[in-house]
């Protein structure tokens, strides 16, 4: 199928949440936690009690995959497609109810285990970083020291992600290349020969898509992301209008130095453009977007 989308949620949770392919999960977390011979995980309990990806108002993932791996570390894998602002606290917050829950009342803290996030996001979250796989812990701010290895948390950006070399491909590399769909069967063909798990998910694809009913439920989610998408692009731009209109009525220089003293430095940038179309001269922008001129002759000549 062209174009297959492979965080999908219901098509992730089928193929890495069922424990007829633990060894799959078991091969994208020690690919990601760079795990060898000595340390890798060997065995894994998925502790959701659902096989359906949990949705979120009832449209969009909030995908997560729950698991103990055979050491006591506690595992959660969770899919973000939608662009999400607040990752690092989300999961963070997620993170410590995993590290919670393991102790029952009265049980002592020397029972705790590691506990690690991974995220997955088909979006650029990390503006400040370049690589595609950022890994968080609790450190000393001046010496740089781990307070203790008991947390984890794991970033990986697909946007960001290009092999560098077929031929030395990692497993952490194999599975990114997977999800990424940035190539052909052919290509992941090659990668599977470094990393044979990735065959096996390829062919589970296939059997996936040529099950009608999955395949349909697959559909529906699509739609619902892209639905998603749609409403929000139409929200935003009846919003700039809706904002510029209130602007020009109470002033503009008020009410968009409230939005830039929020954040909102995009909105006078988009209002900014909408004056230069309609010929307002530069000064008068400035004036009532808070931009410098040089910003605005910036824009004027992109």
């Amino acid at each position: 199928m062209e174009n297959f989308n492979r965080l999908n949620d219901l098509y992730f949770k089928k193929l890495l949440g069922d424990k007829k392919r633990k060894n799959l999960t078991l091969s994208f977390l020690n690919g990601v936690l760079n795990k060898d011979d000595k340390n890798y995980f060997t065995d894994i309990s998925f502790l959701d009690k659902d096989n359906e990806p949990l949705t979120l108002d009832g449209k969009l993932s909030k995908l997560d995959i729950r698991a103990d791996l055979n050491d006591g570390t506690q595992v959660d894998i969770e899919v973000q497609v939608c662009p999400f602002k607040l990752m690092a606290e989300r999961s963070l917050y997620y993170w410590s109810k995993m590290y919670s829950e393991q102790l029952e009342k009265g049980a002592e803290y020397k029972k705790l285990k590691k506990a690690i996030a991974i995220n997955l996001l088909a979006f650029d979250y990390l503006e400040d970083e370049q690589e595609w796989h950022n890994i968080y812990n609790l450190l000393n701010v001046k010496s740089h020291k781990k307070l203790t290895d008991h947390i984890e948390i794991h970033f990986l950006e697909l946007p960001k992600f290009t092999l560098k070399d077929m031929r030395k491909i990692r497993a952490s590399e194999a599975w990114l290349a997977y999800f990424s769909g940035k190539y052909s069967k052919e290509e992941l063909e090659e990668i599977a020969m470094t990393t044979p798990a990735i065959k096996e998910a390829v062919e589970f694809e296939d059997t996936f898509l040529q099950n009608k009913i999955e395949r349909r439920a697959y559909e529906q989610r699509e739609k619902a992301i892209r639905d998603y998408y749609s409403y929000m692009n139409a929200f935003k731009e009846e919003g700039l209008q809706q904002g510029l209109e209130q602007g020009l009525q109470q002033g503009l220089q008020q009410g968009l130095q409230q939005g830039m003293q929020k954040g909102l430095y995009q909105q006078a940038i988009q209002t900014a453009k909408n004056m230069l179309k309609d010929k307002v001269d530069i000064k008068l922008i400035s004036k009532y977007t808070n931009l410098s001129a040089e910003e605005i002759k910036k824009i004027n000549e992109e």
